[in-house]
C-alpha cells in the first residue's frame, strides 16, 4: 500500500511509469506498423494508448490517434480482425490475411524485435555517455578458516593474475576458479605497491547463484571489496558493448523462465504490473542511468514473453505461420480461434496470479 501512497504523492514517478510502460509497448506496436508499411499492408488505425479515442486525424487510409489509456498502444491491419477489405477503402493486396505465411511470421516478430532493439540502443547509448562500469578483482571480506585465508590472502588485495592469465573484472574470479577442478592454483596479487604469488587450494563450498538457488562450486572463500572502475568507451566499443549486455540479458531472462517452468525457481517471485511500477518509481528517484538500465531490462523481457509459442502472442502466430509453411496449408481458423481463446485465458490467469503476488508482497 506504500507504493500506491508514494506513487501519487511524486507526480515524476507516475509520468516515469507512463513514459516506461507506455513507451515500450508503443515501440512494440510501432515495430509491427513499420513492417506492415514495409510490404504494403494497408493500416486501419494506428493508437497511441488504449480504450476511447481522445484525438485523432485521418492520413490517406489510416488513422493516427491518440486513446485516453497511455499505456501501450495497438496498430490495426486490413484483414487482421475483420474480412472487411474493399468495403472499407482498401484493396485485397493490401490485406495481411492474403500475405503469404512467411511475411505474416516477419510481421508477428517486428514487434517483439523492436523491444530488443531498443534495449540494445540503451544499453549502447549508456556505455558510449557514461562509459563501462568494472568490478575490480580486490579481495574484501575473507571467510573464516577459508583457503584463502589459510593461504595468507589479505583485505585489498588485487589480484592481477590466476595460474599466469590476466584477471581485469571481479566477474572472471569465480568463474576461472570453480573451473579449476580443486587443482592449487597461483594467485598473482598486487600488496603494497608489490607483486607477489599466493598458492590456493579450492574446497568445494555452497553458494547462492542469481536465482537464489544454493549451489556447490569450487571456491576460496572471498568477497570482492566494490571497487568500482570505469572505463570509457568510444562509439564501435560502445555498439559492442550493448550486443553483449543485451546477449546476457536475453541468456538471463531465458534461464528464468526455463527455472519457473521446471520449479527450480518458485512462483512467488513472479511479479506483475504493481511490482514493475515500484520498481520504475524507485530507479526514477535513483537518476536517469538507472531508469535507463530497468527500462532496457523490460524491454528484453517484453520481447522475449511476446516470442513464447502462446497463441494470441506474437510467438503463437509466428508458431500458425511455421505450422502453415510446414503442412503447406493454413492452420483451420477454428482452431485458431479456440487456441487463442485458450491462450487469452492463459495470460488472464497469469497476470491475476502475478498480481495477486504483488499485493501478497504488502503482507510480508
Amino acid at each position: 500500500m506504500d507504493f500506491i501512497i508514494s506513487i501519487f504523492s511524486h507526480l515524476d514517478s507516475v509520468i516515469a511509469i507512463i513514459l516506461v510502460l507506455g513507451g515500450l509497448i508503443f515501440i512494440h506496436e510501432l515495430g509491427h506498423f513499420l513492417a506492415f508499411r514495409s510490404l504494403g499492408v494497408g493500416i486501419v488505425t494506428f493508437s497511441i494508448g488504449m480504450g476511447p479515442k481522445i484525438w485523432g486525424v485521418k492520413k490517406g487510409k489510416t488513422t493516427y490517434q491518440i486513446a485516453a489509456f497511455p499505456f501501450g498502444g495497438y496498430v490495426a491491419a486490413v484483414g487482421e480482425y475483420s474480412k472487411d477489405v474493399e468495403e472499407i477503402g482498401f484493396t485485397q493486396e493490401e490485406a495481411v490475411s492474403n500475405r503469404p505465411a512467411w511475411q505474416r511470421m516477419y510481421f508477428a516478430f517486428a514487434g517483439p524485435f523492436a523491444n530488443l532493439l531498443t534495449a540494445w540502443a540503451i544499453y549502447t547509448l549508456l556505455a558510449f555517455t557514461s562509459g563501462m562500469n568494472i568490478l575490480l578483482p580486490q579481495v574484501g571480506a575473507l571467510l573464516p578458516d577459508s583457503p584463502a585465508m589459510s593461504a595468507g590472502l589479505q583485505e585489498k588485495d588485487l589480484i592481477v593474475a590466476i595460474d599466469g592469465k590476466t584477471v581485469s573484472s571481479w566477474n572472471e574470479v569465480p568463474d576461472i576458479v570453480n573451473n579449476s577442478g580443486g587443482k592449487t592454483m597461483k594467485f598473482t596479487i598486487e600488496r603494497n605497491n608489490e607483486n607477489m604469488d599466493v598458492l590456493i587450494d579450492p574446497q568445494k563450498m555452497p553458494r547462492l547463484n542469481i536465482f537464489g538457488e544454493e549451489e556447490i562450486a569450487w571456491l576460496i572463500g572471498i568477497q570482492p571489496m566494490g571497487t568500482i572502475h570505469t572505463e570509457e568507451l568510444g562509439f564501435a566499443a560502445s555498439l559492442k558493448q550493448g550486443v553483449t549486455q543485451s546477449r546476457d540479458m536475453i541468456v538471463l531472462t531465458l534461464t528464468g523462465l526455463k527455472k519457473m517452468v521446471t520449479g527450480s525457481v518458485s512462483a512467488d517471485s513472479v511479479g506483475g504490473p504493481l511490482l514493475i511500477g515500484e520498481m520504475i518509481a524507485k530507479q526514477a528517484e535513483n537518476g536517469i542511468v538507472s531508469l535507463l538500465l530497468l527500462t532496457a531490462l523490460i524491454s528484453v523481457n517484453l520481447g522475449l514473453l511476446n516470442l513464447l509459442p502462446i497463441p494470441i502472442l506474437d510467438g503463437g502466430l509466428i508458431f500458425f505461420c511455421l505450422v502453415e509453411m510446414i503442412i503447406r496449408r493454413p492452420v483451420p481458423e477454428k482452431l485458431q480461434e479456440r487456441l487463442m481463446q485458450l491462450g487469452a485465458l492463459l495470460l488472464i490467469a497469469l497476470m491475476i496470479f502475478a498480481t495477486f503476488n504483488d499485493i501478497m508482497r504488502w503482507f510480508r
